[in-house]
């Protein structure tokens, strides 16, 4: 995929990254894919727990040096991203793809017959600044001990987006459902600037968005819903919710977070 040019490189003789005006804790480069080193690190994370407010106290030093923050599990059961399988080789650029035409295509393949492509959800209003707060207040919970990852680390990935992170590491995660998760990330680009979604954490498997502005009514609601059957069919088909109906009221409606697992 295309890419800006990536710092992390530094972080080998410079592992606290002053160079690049972080002060980073001591922490690991990942370069490990599907098929051996990769030729550059695809991300680096901490080795310890972060303190509250970290992610938040560091976002624009990240973001000045061309990095992105992410949550990353490194203690469950498929280990840490060294054990993910990473592609970064048979992944693309997001911006090469049409969220509606990568969803629209989706719909057609999973919905039944006779249910057209409802087209994309209209727009909620969020700003730049109150999308970041939000994904740092949430991370700052899943990082804090008891949360729902086992082990949270901070991690940080060489992206011109947060949506562009799991392409930019070559994350296998809907591997079984789409190979190239570039055309995941469009969709995701889209979700940015339409809801104010941040990339806040993944696990071998799992995406957790955090989403400023969610939809408000039922009806917002119902046309995320769609969005997010095609995007990921089973946190319909396999959930708890399994109508768009049922989960546009139980999971989406004024919603701070949207998780997505793939089988």
């Amino acid at each position: 995929m295309a890419t800006l040019p990536n710092p992390l490189p530094h972080l080998t003789t410079d592992p606290t990254g002053g160079t690049l005006g972080l002060a980073l804790p001591a922490g690991r480069l990942i370069d490990t894919t599907d098929e051996g080193p990769w030729h550059e690190p695809l991300l680096w994370h901490a080795d310890a727990p972060s303190a509250p407010g970290d992610w938040a106290a560091h976002h624009d030093a990240y973001r000045a040096a061309g990095l992105v923050p992410v949550v990353i599990e490194v203690g469950g059961g498929q280990g840490g991203p060294q054990d993910w399988e990473l592609m970064p080789a048979d992944t693309s650029y997001p911006g090469d793809h049409d969220a509606e035409e990568v969803l629209a295509e989706f719909w057609e393949e999973y919905a039944a017959e006779d249910e057209d492509w409802p087209g994309l959800a209209p727009a909620t209003e969020a700003g730049q600044a109150d999308a970041d707060e939000l994904a740092a207040q949430l991370a700052d919970s899943l990082l804090a001990p008891g949360s729902s990852f086992k082990e949270p680390r901070l991690a940080l990935v060489p992206a011109r987006r947060s949506a562009d992170v799991p392409a930019a590491i070559g994350w296998s995660g809907p591997a079984n459902y789409e190979g190239d998760t570039a055309r995941l990330c469009a969709v995701l680009r889209s979700w940015e600037d339409r809801f104010g979604i941040r990339v806040l954490a993944l696990t071998f498997n799992q995406l957790t968005l955090s989403v400023a502005a969610p939809p408000t009514t039922l009806t917002e609601a119902e046309a995320v819903a769609a969005e997010h059957f095609a995007f990921c069919p089973d946190n319909i088909t396999q959930g708890p919710h399994n109508t768009l109906s049922t989960y546009a009221e139980h999971e989406l409606l004024n919603a701070g977070t949207w998780s997505f697992w793939w089988d």
